[in-house]
């Protein structure tokens, strides 16, 4: 089955094997996702994530808030995602202690703290007026 459209410059056309092929795509994106929360930091930090998000019902924030906090949330679930493939090539690389491979996992769980560490303020910024106000 093929589907024809039309854009500017040339008739195009969309075979269902292209179909097929995003559908195998998000499947495998999903197959990462479902393999990360095997990952102890990916769970701990969803957990966290869903304790905002709850918070954030909780205290009924508003959505400019909303968007700084799901911002944070999805930089630091990102981010620990790869980190975590990082972390996997490089130990296929080697299992021996190596001042590279060594370099590239510090860096990269650096990031992950750094992101973690400004989400954790941005969260306090958003979170201690409604803490103050439910607790005065």
């Amino acid at each position: 089955m093929k589907f024809i459209y039309l854009s500017k410059n040339k008739t195009s056309v969309l075979t269902m094997s292209y179909i097929k092929k995003r559908g195998l795509s998000f499947r495998y994106a999903f197959n990462g996702l479902a393999a990360a929360f095997k990952e102890p930091n990916f769970r701990i930090q969803s957990v966290i994530a869903l304790v905002v998000i709850a918070l954030g019902i909780g205290f009924d924030i508003c959505k400019y808030e909303w968007c700084i906090i799901i911002g944070c949330c999805i930089l630091v679930l990102s981010l620990e995602l790869v980190n975590s493939a990082i972390e996997r090539m490089c130990n296929m690389v080697t299992m021996e202690v190596n001042p590279h491979i060594k370099f590239i996992k510090d860096i990269c769980a650096a990031a992950v703290l750094i992101a973690s560490a400004g989400s954790f303020v941005i969260g306090l910024m958003v979170f201690i007026p409604y803490l103050r106000k439910f607790f005065s």
